[in-house]
């Protein structure tokens, strides 16, 4: 027996469960799922199959839906459960609630009741993908599902060009190859990328090429399983050095050394301690005058 019965305050915890293998499941998770009073599921059959894979038993207590065709009045019938003393688990089918998954209406709902809510971190496709890709991490941007339609995908995906951070996207394998042409179309063909696929599961697929080639090597195949579509960050721009000196000389006229490298360097996606020595150089020749040292 891998759980414990454990005494649980009235609230709703949210519970993070396996994204493909089943034992990828923290302990205070099972803990928390055979010991609530209730329990709640985006799916209620995948919730109870993983209970099985694990030996919990539901006994009496009851199994509630909460999916995203759910309305005020299944939120409100949570919310009053907690109120009343009971402590409530909700799972999403894969991975971590309110991560492109349902949840945060119900959350809100409970909370604005002045009940407790809280966590039991875990799974996520978004982390494990970032992991895996090869990209930076230390700034990224989780842009979800984007839209189907390839205008209104293109429009999102065009907000997000010059962020500097990695984007991570979700997408069914139906619709994958037409994200990756749009993300061709937006961002390049040279931007860095990784397809990942069927995480944790038996057949996990992991894709590292830029964007175009990633496209070109998926454009005949048929994927199953969500793919997570991780894109790297702009590159640093060429930009010429008379560019950006003139560029420069007039942010100093009315800037500061530092805000005036600050700015240059956001504007023309060029490493700050770079333009910041050039700007120092320039601050002190216009110190020194004409004929100065």
């Amino acid at each position: 027996m891998n759980y414990q019965i454990v005494p649980l305050q009235p609230g709703l915890y949210i519970v993070a469960t396996p994204i493909g293998t089943a034992r990828d499941i923290t302990l205070r998770a099972l803990d928390i799922l055979a010991s609530a009073d209730i329990l709640v599921a985006e799916d209620t059959r995948s919730l109870k199959k993983l209970l099985a894979i694990h030996g919990v038993p539901l006994g009496e207590r009851p199994v509630w839906a909460y999916h995203d065709h759910s309305d005020a009045g299944a939120r409100g019938s949570i919310a009053a459960e907690v109120a009343a003393g009971r402590s409530v688990a909700y799972a999403s089918e894969a991975g971590t609630p309110m991560v492109s998954d349902p949840g945060f209406d119900l959350a809100r709902a409970v909370s604005e009741k002045g009940g407790l809510v809280t966590s039991a971190p875990g799974p996520s496709a978004a982390i494990a993908a970032l992991t895996l890709a090869g990209l930076p991490t230390d700034k990224f941007a989780f842009l979800g599902f984007a839209p189907p339609k390839s205008a209104a995908r293109q429009k999102a995906i065009a907000a997000f060009a010059e962020t500097p951070a990695t984007l991570v996207l979700y997408e069914s394998p139906r619709r994958v190859q037409a994200l990756l042409a749009d993300l061709v179309t937006v961002l390049g063909p040279d931007r860095e990328a990784a397809l990942c696929r069927e995480l944790t599961k038996r057949f996990e697929e992991i894709l590292r090429a830029p964007l175009a080639e990633l496209s070109h090597a998926l454009s005949d195949r048929t994927l199953k399983g969500e793919c997570v579509i991780v894109v790297g960050p702009p590159g640093v721009r060429e930009v010429s050095e008379g560019t950006l000196s003139a560029a420069l000389d007039t942010a100093l006229e009315t800037h500061s050394v530092k805000d005036a490298a600050a700015q240059i360097a956001e504007a023309f996606g060029v490493p700050r301690k770079q333009v910041y020595q050039m700007a120092l150089l320039r601050g002190k020749n216009r110190e020194a005058g004409p004929g100065g040292d």
